[in-house]
C-alpha cells in the first residue's frame, strides 16, 4: 500500500541571513516532509534554524532573511511562488500556527471570541452569528471552562495556559492541513503542558492534520513525536522515528543534547543538618484583592501561613503550577512585595521587621537572578557597569566595584572583557551568566532564582545548573529555587517543597519526595512530567 502523499514537503531548502549575522545561512540544503496525521518534532538549540523554518513555511521571515533556493510545498502547492495576498489567503486556512507566547500574539483590545470570529472574517467565511456560535464551540473543543465567559473576556485576563487555548483555537478554525507549533508549551506549569499536549495530539487525531512541533524540550518530544528531526547550525544532523531517536540516536550533537536532559532521579546529597540555618520564613501570609473583570470583589490567597528554612549551602526547591503562590513567595522574601504577615529572618536579622528607610543596606544579603536576563538587563550600559551598580549604590569605590565585575565574570566562566561589551552581544545563557555574576556582586547570603533556566536549551541549562551549584559550594550560598520543571528541581534541590493554592502541601528531601510522594497533587505533579515512559 502506497503511503500517502506529505502535506508539507520542504526540499533542499537553503535561507540565507544579513551579512553582519555569525553564519551566512539559517537554513542550508534542508529536506523535511509530513504526512497527514503525523506530528515531526524539530529540536536543536538556540540558533539551530528551527523557527526560521516556521516562519518560511507561513512567509514571515524577518527582514533581511531571505530564501536562496529550495522549495516549500504545501498539498502540492509552491509557498515560495505565493505573493502576499496569495500567503493571506493560506494562513489561517491551510496553515494554522500557535506561536510560544500568547499573550503577543493575541490582540490585546480585542475580546476572544471577537478575535477567533476575525479568522472566520478575514478568509470571508459564515455569517457574523455563524462566527460567534462557531467561536463558543472552538473553545469548548479546546476544553476551557465556561465558554461563554471566555469568549467575552480580554487576553490579559487570562492564566498562560487559557490565552495558549485560545491561540489553539484560533489556529485549528478552519481546520488547516497544517499546524505549526512554536515553542507552544515552554512556559507553562506541568499539569497545564501536559494537557495542551495532549489537546494539540487528540486535535490532529481526529482531524488528520500534520503537525509542525518545534521545541528544545526532549521530553515533549517523547510525549507527542512522531517522527523527530535534529538541527545544528541551521543543518538537518539527524532524522528518524521518535523511539530511535530518543534510545539509539546515531549523531553526536544528538547524543550531547540528549545527554544535557535533566533526569527525574536525584543524585546523591551530602547532609546538610549540621549547618545553619540562613534563611527562616515563618507562617508567610500575603492577601491580593480581585482587581481582574473575572476577580472583582474575590480575595486571592497568594501565601497561606508558608513556613520553611533554608541552611548555609542547601537549595530549596519550590514547585508547582502557575498561580499556585510561588514566585509571591518569592518576591515577599526579597521584599519586593510587602507580606500581610509572618517573619522572615536572615542570619538571624529580622529583615521582615526592618523599616523601609533601614532596609536598604542589608538587601545585599538576598540577592535574585530572573528568569529573562535579557529584560532584566539595563541594554544602554555595559556589562561591567551593570554589574558595578550594586555595590557603587552600597558605598563600593566604582574602581574597585568594576574591578570586582571583571573578577565575576571569570568566576561565571566569561572573559574578563566582556566588562566592555552591552548585554545584547551576548547568547541566551551568558545574559544569564551575567545576570548572575550581577547578583554574587552583592555578596549576598541568599539567591532567589525564580525560573531561572526555564528558557533555555537543555544544553545551557545544563551548564547553568552546574555553574550555580559549583558557586554554592564555593560561597556557601542558601538558594530559593522557584521552578515549575520538575527534572530541574530533581537535579539542583536538596529538599522541594511543593505549593497549591498559597500552601506547602508538601516538603521533603528530593529524593525521599520524588520516590514516594504523600500528597495526592504531588503525584499529579510528577504523573504529568512529559515523556517520562519514552526517555533513556
Amino acid at each position: 500500500m502506497a503511503s500517502p502523499s506529505p502535506v508539507l514537503a520542504i526540499e533542499n531548502l537553503s535561507i540565507g541571513l544579513p551579512a553582519l549575522a555569525d553564519r551566512p545561512h539559517a537554513i542550508r540544503n534542508l529536506s523535511l516532509s509530513i504526512a497527514p496525521g503525523e506530528t515531526l518534532c524539530v529540536v536543536g538549540e538556540s540558533g539551530s534554524g528551527k523557527s526560521m523554518t516556521a516562519l518560511a513555511t507561513i512567509g514571515l521571515l524577518p527582514h533581511g532573511v531571505e530564501v536562496l533556493s529550495g522549495s516549500i510545498r504545501l498539498d502540492g502547492l509552491d509557498l515560495l511562488a505565493l505573493d502576499e495576498p496569495g500567503w493571506c489567503d493560506v494562513r489561517g486556512r491551510d496553515v494554522g500556527t500557535v506561536f510560544q507566547e500568547p499573550m503577543t500574539s493575541l490582540n490585546p483590545v480585542m475580546r476572544v471570541a471577537d478575535q477567533i470570529a476575525e479568522t472566520f472574517r478575514a478568509h470571508r467565511l459564515l455569517s457574523p452569528s455563524e462566527r460567534n456560535r462557531r467561536a463558543l464551540e472552538l473553545l469548548d473543543e479546546v476544553h476551557l471552562p465556561n465558554p461563554e465567559l471566555i469568549a467575552r473576556a480580554y487576553p490579559h485576563e487570562l492564566s498562560g495556559g487559557q490565552r495558549q487555548r485560545v491561540m489553539i483555537a484560533m489556529a485549528l478554525a478552519l481546520e488547516p492541513k497544517l499546524l505549526i507549533a512554536d515553542e507552544p508549551t515552554t512556559a507553562l506549569d506541568v499539569t497545564t503542558q501536559a494537557q495542551v499536549l495532549k489537546l494539540i495530539d487528540n486535535l490532529r487525531r481526529k482531524t488528520g492534520t500534520a503537525v509542525l512541533f518545534i521545541t528544545h524540550d526532549f521530553g515533549v518530544v517523547a510525549e507527542i513525536a512522531d517522527r523527530v528531526a535534529v538541527l545544528q547550525n541551521g543543518l538537518l544532523v539527524e532524522q528518524g522515528p521518535a523511539e530511535e531517536v530518543l534510545t539509539r540516536p546515531q549523531h553526536a550533537y544528538t547524543k550531547r543534547l540528549l545527554a544535557a536532559v535533566p533526569s527525574l532521579t536525584p543524585p546523591p546529597r551530602k547532609p546538610l543538618e549540621n549547618e545553619p540555618i540562613t534563611l527562616m520564613v515563618d507562617a508567610l501570609t500575603k492577601l491580593y484583592g480581585g482587581r481582574g473583570w473575572f476577580s472583582k470583589g474575590r480575595k486571592v490567597q497568594a501565601a497561606d501561613a508558608v513556613s520553611f528554612d533554608i541552611r548555609r549551602g542547601e537549595t530549596l526547591g519550590l514547585v508547582g503550577e502557575s498561580g499556585s503562590g510561588k514566585s509571591t513567595v518569592g518576591r515577599c522574601v526579597l521584599r519586593l512585595v510587602e507580606p500581610d504577615g509572618g517573619k522572615i529572618e536572615i542570619g538571624g536579622l529580622p529583615f521582615s521587621s526592618l523599616p523601609q528607610r533601614s532596609l536598604r543596606p542589608h538587601r545585599r544579603r538576598i540577592q535574585m537572578v530572573f528568569q529573562d536576563p535579557f529584560a532584566s538587563l539595563n541594554p544602554r550600559r555595559t556589562v561591567g557597569r551593570i554589574i558595578a551598580e550594586g555595590p557603587i549604590t552600597q558605598g563600593e569605590d566604582p574602581a574597585k566595584a568594576l574591578a570586582l565585575a571583571e573578577e565575576l565574570l571569570e568566576k561565571v566562566g566569561l572573559p574578563a572583557n566582556a566588562a566592555e561589551r552591552y548585554p545584547h552581544e551576548f547568547s541566551g545563557g551568558q545574559r544569564q551568566r551575567i545576570g548572575i555574576a550581577r547578583a554574587l556582586a552583592m555578596r549576598p547570603d541568599v539567591l532567589v532564582a525564580d525560573e531561572a533556566v526555564s528558557a533555555l536549551d537543555v544544553s545551557v541549562q545544563a551548564e547553568i545548573l552546574k555553574l550555580i551549584r559549583e558557586l554554592q559550594q564555593e560561597l556557601g550560598l542558601a538558594i530559593l529555587f522557584i521552578t515549575h520543571d520538575l527534572r530541574v528541581a530533581a537535579q539542583i534541590c536538596d529538599r522541594v517543597a511543593v505549593m497549591q493554592k498559597g500552601r506547602i502541601v508538601e516538603m521533603a528531601e528530593t529524593a525521599q519526595l520524588f520516590a514516594d510522594p504523600k500528597d495526592a497533587y504531588t503525584r499529579q505533579l510528577l504523573a504529568a512530567v512529559p515523556g517520562t515512559d519514552r526517555m533513556t
